[in-house]
């Protein structure tokens, strides 16, 4: 049978490829090595032989590389399937004798017995792998250490023992490489992830803006040339950037290598052979840019996946998609399919304005919960229980949850304030259909985002004014723990504040700034280095709130010292004022516990006497009734007369109620 007759009947696949090139080294090493028999330890290699002998190279000479070469070049030519091996070949600018050299150095990955072997031909006892100086004299003349340099250039080879001479130094190839010329199942590596275009999804199935999905259908003839054009994804996280990533490269008939810890001089050699997009996700700063990683032995578009802010340098032009969170109807359509049909997958997708990926999680996370529940469907308090999930890992280091329950009517200010309070729960309830009915040039300036800052003196309600509002629109409120966010070295605290506005977008919940004015104070005349960090900190927060698009609410006890420009760009501003005696009596009945002694005479006076804000009232309510459960009773009027003494004595004040003796119990 001839050897031309043989490969046109090999089946053209990846495996049979493979093959062919083990083949090839065997035949370098066969025209090395005495005949094989039971004494010198070759007898394994009779069956290699005879597999080569059936294809007509019973008799190796000095064109027998030549010609195995001129068939495979044959058998190439009318193979249309991706061939690992020849991919890697025209990307790495390799030749023939270059992938046999890689072969002989991987022989022993596929069959251990050729460790012994090339222990013997190097003389380096223990050493089972060829050494530099053994394969760089494969040829007589300079090509063979060629070969190998370029190999070793394209990464898929290495050196080890970089003290030892050159010549003694054993060659291996990455066992990811080795894998992923095999043309078989994909590598497993810490630092990549491979997905065959099978696995990846359609354009057709992704919740996608109108233009991005229009650039996407154009993107494969646009990717189909030689240069390695790099496609950006930005977008906030859960938002479905991986996923359109994989629709870029299955459009283009890749799949997609996903990089979390990128080794540079394999992820080019890897990617070519898997026929698979190469994807990195940067996480940067405000302000932030990197250089584009490139990766030699690979052709191909490069994929990025980025947030809204940093940006990258690239010398080829770089074409940018961007993903966001999907309309209501979208994602009440994604809360229907990911829980089943529900009835209230319109009332979720109206609480929660969180990207794709965001309610596929969530969703996982609910039927988890009914499941251990024993229910068939999560209910509302299994998906409710799922959002607090992911609000804690994506949060918890940078803010603290703050609890919520009641509403408008457990708190006790002027009738102003309630006004605005009211206005302000509408504006964040209607944050996405307002630009739908203002004129076209106020619709352009509206973002879904709503900033407020609630102003005036400790204890006047407003926190719990927010705590109010997080309940009445049935989202959770988070609380910046600015001793986390704060940090002296340059630059960090813009990162923190980026890290917790950017999850709080993404999970849509209630974002808090107690104390505000810590972080939005006026900007200063540059007079030292600290003083430029520090205005710094307040530009990168005044375009920071500006492209804020979930609900975010500034408390202060001194709004003099917030600078004018954060006030501008308030949509909201409350002022809370100190309360009247009507209030501070309110305020009195929301505090004092059910059954309480306290006689209707003795509050009254209490509250036009006493000028206590809302949170001096609120400790005073709770000492008397810690010391109404140690008598184990009512609360009376003497307990709480002593308990407003009490608050008064914490504040260096006197305390304007009459003598003790006046009140009873």
């Amino acid at each position: 049978m001839s050897a031309a007759h043989t490969f046109d009947e090999l089946p053209r696949t990846p495996a049979s490829h493979f093959r062919l090139h083990v083949y090839a080294a065997v035949l370098g090493l066969r025209g090395r090595l005495p005949e094989p028999d039971d004494q010198n330890g070759l007898a394994f290699l009779r069956g290699y032989y005879d597999q080569i002998d059936a294809g007509g190279f019973d008799a190796p000479g000095p064109d027998t590389d030549t010609r195995w070469s001129e068939l495979l070049s044959a058998w190439e030519t009318g193979t249309a399937e991706h061939l690992p091996l020849r991919a890697l070949r025209e990307a790495c600018g390799l030749d023939h004798l270059a992938l046999t050299l890689l072969f002989t150095a991987g022989l022993v990955e596929e069959d251990m017995r050729f460790g012994a072997l090339f222990e013997a031909m190097s003389g380096i006892p223990g050493e089972h792998r060829p050494t530099v100086g053994l394969l760089a004299k494969w040829t007589d003349d300079d090509r063979a250490r060629d070969a190998l340099q370029a190999l070793l250039r394209a990464g898929v080879l290495r050196e080890s023992d970089p003290d030892a001479p050159r010549p003694r130094r054993a060659v291996q190839l990455p066992p990811v490489v080795w894998d992923a010329m095999r043309g078989g199942a994909p590598p497993a590596s810490p630092w990549a992830r491979h997905r065959p275009a099978a696995e990846l999804p359609t354009a057709d199935v992704l919740v996608l803006p109108e233009e991005t999905r229009r650039v996407l259908e154009r993107l494969p003839t646009l990717l189909n040339g030689r240069e390695s054009q790099p496609v950006i994804v930005r977008g906030p996280r859960g938002s479905g950037r991986r996923a359109l990533l994989g629709a870029v490269a299955r459009a283009t008939g890749r799949g997609l290598l996903e990089l979390s810890d990128p080794s540079p001089e394999l992820v080019g050699p890897l990617a070519t052979l898997l026929n698979a997009l190469p994807m990195q996700e940067l996480e940067l700063a405000p302000g932030e840019t990197v250089e584009l990683q490139r990766w030699g032995g690979y052709v191909g578009p490069i994929g990025v996946v980025l947030g809204a802010r940093g940006g990258v340098r690239t010398d080829v032009n770089a074409i940018t998609l961007r993903t966001g969170v999907p309309d209501v109807d979208a994602r009440a359509a994604l809360w229907s399919a990911a829980l089943g049909r529900r009835a209230d997958a319109d009332e979720l997708a109206a609480r929660f304005r969180t990207p794709s990926g965001t309610i596929q999680r969530a969703a996982s996370l609910a039927r988890v919960e009914a499941v251990l529940a024993g229910r068939s469907v999560p209910s509302d308090d299994d998906v409710l229980s799922a959002m607090r999930s992911l609000h804690g890992e994506a949060l918890e280091t940078l803010a603290t949850r703050i609890p919520t329950a009641g509403g408008w009517r457990d708190l006790a200010v002027g009738d102003e304030t309630l006004r605005e309070l009211e206005l302000l729960e509408l504006r964040c309830r209607h944050r996405e259909r307002l630009r739908e009915c203002v004129g076209g040039l106020l619709a352009g300036q509206l973002t879904p985002g709503v900033r407020a800052l609630f102003t005036g003196p400790s204890g006047a309600g407003k926190t719990l004014a927010v705590g109010l509002l997080a309940s009445v629109l049935g989202k959770e409120l988070y609380a910046v723990d600015l001793s986390a966010v704060v940090n002296k070295y340059i630059g960090e605290t813009e990162k923190n504040l980026d890290a917790v506005f950017a999850r709080a977008e993404e999970l849509d919940v209630i974002l808090l700034l107690d104390e505000g004015d810590a972080l939005l104070t006026r900007r200063t005349d540059v007079q030292t280095s600290n003083d430029r960090y520090a205005n710094l900190e307040t530009n990168y927060l005044l375009q920071r709130l500006e492209s804020y698009e979930g609900i975010l609410v500034v408390t202060t006890n001194a709004g003099e010292r917030i600078d004018s420009a954060f006030k501008r760009r308030m949509d909201v501003v409350v002022e809370f004022r100190a309360p009247s005696p009507l209030e501070r009596w309110q305020i009195w009945q929301l505090h004092l516990p059910p059954g309480h002694a306290v006689g209707g005479a003795f509050l009254e006076e209490l509250a036009a006497r006493c000028a206590l804000s809302g949170g001096q009232i609120r400790n005073a309510a709770l000492h008397a009734s810690l010391l109404a459960l140690d008598d184990d009773g009512a609360v009376t009027d003497g307990q709480l007369a002593e308990a407003v003494r009490r608050e008064y004595r914490k504040s260096g004040l006197v305390c304007p109620l009459r003598p003790a003796e006046a009140w009873h119990g």
